[in-house]
């Protein structure tokens, strides 16, 4: 996509909040149906399916793809994404690239052998391997509002409050 379609694109959305700031809030969704028999569930999105289930090192066999995992791909699939909409937008000429996102975890927190380890990921690393020939001043100006933008970085970095509920009936 050409800076000048991006900036066409956008500006629609941008008129359309400054009217209507409410349009802007939205409440995204992913939803997921839980397959008992393989402690795995599928992961439902209009233009993909995904099956998720356990680590290998959670007891899982390697069949599913793990949701930490796929946790780790969405903050590296929308640091991507806003690092090649910000490249567009600042005309820079980046001629490849790569994102890795790293996540530090003890298994033996989430598998209750240690009461002390923590459950969850301790530490993220994103990685941006980036072929250009632009000064090093504006790729460090590119990295940091790709920060600045990217949602599921800024999500982690200050995490919102998680209401957990319950609806239906038991059988």
């Amino acid at each position: 996509m050409k800076r000048d379609e991006l900036r066409e694109r956008q500006a629609k959305c941008k008129a359309l909040y400054q009217e209507n700031p409410d349009a802007g809030r939205q409440t995204l969704t992913s939803l997921v149906v839980l397959e008992f028999d393989n402690l795995a569930c599928n992961v439902l999105h209009p233009t993909f399916l995904s099956p998720a289930g356990l680590h290998p090192s959670g007891g899982g066999d390697g069949t599913f793809a793990c949701a930490v995992e796929m946790l780790l791909a969405g903050l590296a699939s929308c640091a991507g994404v806003t690092l090649t909409a910000v490249a567009t937008s600042m005309q820079l000429k980046i001629t490849s690239g790569r994102v890795l996102a790293e996540g530090d975890i003890d298994f033996s927190g989430t598998l209750a052998v240690s009461k002390t380890a923590p459950v969850g990921l301790t530490a993220l690393r994103l990685v941006f391997e980036l072929e250009t020939a632009e000064p090093d001043e504006k790729i460090e100006k590119l990295l940091e509002l790709t920060h600045r933008y990217c949602v599921v970085h800024r999500t982690l970095d200050a995490p919102p409050s998680i209401e957990v509920k319950r609806i239906g009936k038991e059988p």
